[in-house]
């Protein structure tokens, strides 16, 4: 069974919503990961704090940038792909919620475990 045109339009629109809401935490998480500049008036340990912190952020802000980008691929591939929302093993449609996790994914989450 295939995703029907409803289910997509839906679909398209929380997908739409995605993006716009992480690019402005992008935007945010881009300046929390500037350089941390030496400076005298922090000691040691609060810029080793900081070094640590920069770290947190741009480990979090390549995670938004992956999204992201997966969700832009998932939103052309709605109009592109027939089969966009279908399991490519079993067939069965993939929840909504599951493509914008994983956007990338082309498999139910019970295919997706069993090939682990």
């Amino acid at each position: 069974p295939l995703m029907d045109v409803l289910d997509k339009d839906e679909l398209k629109e929380t997908i739409t919503e995605e993006i716009e809401r992480l690019k402005p935490a992008i935007a945010a998480f881009k300046e929390l990961t500037a350089p941390v500049e030496p400076d005298n008036a922090i000691g040691r340990l609060t810029r080793m704090e900081a070094i640590s912190s920069k770290g947190v952020s741009e480990a979090a802000l390549r995670s938004m940038k992956v999204k992201l980008q997966g969700l832009e691929r998932a939103l052309k591939r709605i109009d592109d792909d027939p089969e966009f929302g279908s399991c490519a093993e079993c067939g069965e449609i993939i929840p909504p919620k599951r493509i914008l996790l994983v956007p990338e994914s082309s498999k139910c989450v019970r295919c997706a475990e069993e090939t682990r």
